[in-house]
């Protein structure tokens, strides 16, 4: 019976050999002594006795038996040599009892190079056996930024907490985002260890068929993000069927993340129009007799919120707007907890469109957009890698750059105020764009950065303790707030001077959001199965715009319109030409434009910003949810 196995064994290997030929490509299995050098190992650890993946088991530690495999570990030598009666023999034991006696192996960078054993690998590789028990000397490589070292490393971290060698990860984070999806980084006991075994079996089988060897990412990748639409408690009870449909609904999830650049930035929306050569007209005259039902889910209610107050203005906007053409739904106070039952309430009730107003809903929402890919679900926030959830915001640093330029001309003491909220994506650029324009018209102003949900906050105590008179401060405030502190203002002996106010024209965005969607063009723009869209207006749209008082000098307020004008026309933009941060770093060269996806990802301060971007351990506790999700931590 041996012999029979051994013949076919041996075509397996002189075909693989002869493939690797053609192909130009080493015949013959890897040797781990031609691979190391003394210099990038660091050290070795004892591993002990272990179960290992056949399907890692890739070479040969040293040259002695290299020859007599083919790069697929089958045996390439004649049936007539002393080597195929051992194989024979190996062959003939694994069928009537099993091969037991474990081999000996280094692993290295996650896959395993044979010191003792090389035949029994390959005749379990034959029986396509899954594993092998080895004793394993792993060799460490020093630590670099070399992107597969660092891959390596966080694979060790992740094998130290589960006890699993069979998974592996192409896209650096994602062990950290697998246990926190899995709420736990503590070391694994034996039913968490096979649970998951289990679920990683079954959703390799089901991922696998579906076609995922021809994607460029490991099942680790597919499987994390499997979670993050559903859920780990979830996924643990769907049945094989189950996994198999809605790996299919996910696959655009998966596609994603072979990109480099998961996520597309639509700047403005007619130059979108412009590129696909299609009929602007039909952009802003909508054409289908369908009338939509738009829903819009707010975190708190209008009346307590001006960042709500703000969107629901745009809301009516909307009904004015389109007044024969659409209805809007409102939900207030949709928590983390409330959103997928709120959205799936929504669409029973005909929702085609649905506007989340809070960063925050984007985590429970995803298996709602994988269950209904007709529904359009957008999210108000930004750098988020999600096909199925588009998301959108607006270019508030234009603004900020302009109160920066007013705010600078009017510092007699050259302190200006900052007081942000959330230390988030989007927010950093608002900051360091203010502190850019201020220097724009004043080399000298330093930006005193407060931040108005840490724990103690005060905003008079801060002003006062920095003798500083000058305030940007939130950029509206809702009809029931009788404070005058918004926007850029004076504030002296307890008196608030208005000077100006950054404006969110929602109902703007809306609105072309909307023709976008009845011209067609949202669904051209998605086309491309590899990225995530982000929309990202400023003032060329419409969307974000800056009002004056009269407290402001008539000769400041025309250099700042000015400004304005050449900002929508793209004449000048914010972040350009030499700019530093606090630490002295070169962010942004001479003579360059930023580019937006910098300028969306910043998380360093620039050099006249005086104070920090702060850690989740100072906010209060109604600002962590939204800082988890999207926050930002400072680069030192």
């Amino acid at each position: 019976m041996g012999d029979n196995e051994y013949q076919e064994a041996l075509k397996l290997g002189k075909k693989e050999y002869k493939a690797c030929v053609s192909q130009g490509r080493f015949p013959y299995l890897p040797v781990l002594d031609d691979i190391l050098s003394r210099e990038n190992i660091q050290t070795e650890q004892n591993m002990g006795l272990m179960q290992i993946p056949l399907d890692f088991v890739v070479g040969t530690a040293t040259k002695g038996r290299t020859y007599s495999f083919a790069a697929n570990f089958m045996p390439i030598l004649d049936a007539d040599t002393e080597f195929a009666c051992k194989w024979i023999a190996l062959s003939d034991a694994q069928v009537n009892e099993g091969i037991r006696d474990p081999i000996v192996a280094y692993e290295y960078m996650n896959r395993y190079y044979v010191v003792e054993g090389n035949k029994r690998v390959s005749v379990l590789k034959y029986f396509k056996a899954d594993s092998i028990v080895a004793n394993v000397t792993r060799k460490i490589p020093k630590y670099s930024e070399d992107e597969d070292v660092k891959l390596y490393y966080e694979y060790m971290k992740f094998n130290q907490i589960s006890g699993l060698n069979n998974i592996e990860f192409s896209k650096i984070g994602m062990v950290d985002k697998l246990l926190a999806l899995m709420g736990s980084t503590a070391i694994w006991d034996a039913d968490t260890r096979m649970e998951f075994n289990s679920l990683v079996n079954h959703f390799t089988k089901a991922y696998e068929f579906r076609g995922g060897r021809k994607l460029p990412i490991r099942v680790g990748d597919a499987l994390t993000a499997f979670i993050n639409v559903y859920g780990y408690n979830t996924v643990l009870g769907m049945s094989d069927d189950e996994l198999s449909l809605n790996i299919v609904k996910c696959w655009n999830e998966f596609v994603m993340l072979t990109e480099k650049q998961s996520v597309g930035l639509v700047m403005d929306p007619l130059a979108a129009e412009e590129r696909k050569g299609r009929n602007i007209f039909s952009y802003f005259m909508p054409s289908s007799a369908k009338k939509f039902t738009v829903a819009f889910l707010y975190p708190k209610s209008p009346d307590t919120s001006d960042w709500i107050y703000a969107h629901d203005l745009g809301r009516n906007y909307l009904e004015e707007t389109f007044p024969d053409q659409m209805k809007t739904i409102c939900v207030n106070d949709v928590t983390e907890e409330r959103t997928e039952q709120v959205l799936n309430d929504v669409i029973r009730q005909g929702a085609d469109i649905i506007f989340e107003v809070a960063p925050q809903m984007m985590k429970d929402s995803l298996k709602v957009a994988v269950d209904h890919p007709d529904v359009k679900i957008l999210n108000c926030s930004l750098n988020t890698p999600h096909k199925y959830i588009r998301t959108y915001y607006a270019r508030m640093y234009e603004a900020k750059f302009l109160s920066g330029v007013i705010a600078g001309a009017l510092a007699e003491n050259d302190r200006i105020a900052y007081i942000a909220d959330y230390p988030i994506y989007g927010m950093i650029a608002n900051i360091n764009a203010f502190a850019l324009g201020a220097t724009f018209t004043n080399p000298r102003a330093k930006i005193y950065l407060e931040w108005s949900t840490q724990k103690g906050y005060d905003r008079d105590k801060f002003l006062q303790e920095n003798d500083i008179h000058i305030v940007s401060d939130q950029d509206m405030i809702t009809p029931r707030d009788a404070s005058r502190q918004f926007g850029l203002y004076r504030f002296e002996e307890g008196q608030t001077l208005n000077l100006l106010m950054p404006l969110w024209n929602w109902g703007i965005f809306y609105q072309k959001m909307i023709q976008s969607i009845i011209a067609g063009a949202y669904q051209s723009e998605g086309n491309s199965e590899g990225r995530a869209l982000n929309y990202w207006w400023g003032m060329s749209a419409g969307v974000i715009d800056l009002i004056c008082s009269k407290n402001v000098p008539v000769g400041v307020k025309r250099l700042a319109d000015h400004l304005k004008g050449d900002i929508k026309k793209g004449d000048i933009v914010p972040f350009y030409g030499e700019i530093h941060s606090q630490d002295g770093t070169l962010q942004n060269e001479k003579e360059a434009t930023m580019k937006p996806e910098d300028i969306m990802e910043m998380d360093w301060l620039v050099d006249n910003v005086v104070g920090s971007i702060p850690v989740m351990e100072t906010l209060i506790d109604a600002a962590k949810s939204v800082v988890q999700l999207k926050g930002v931590e400072e680069t030192k």
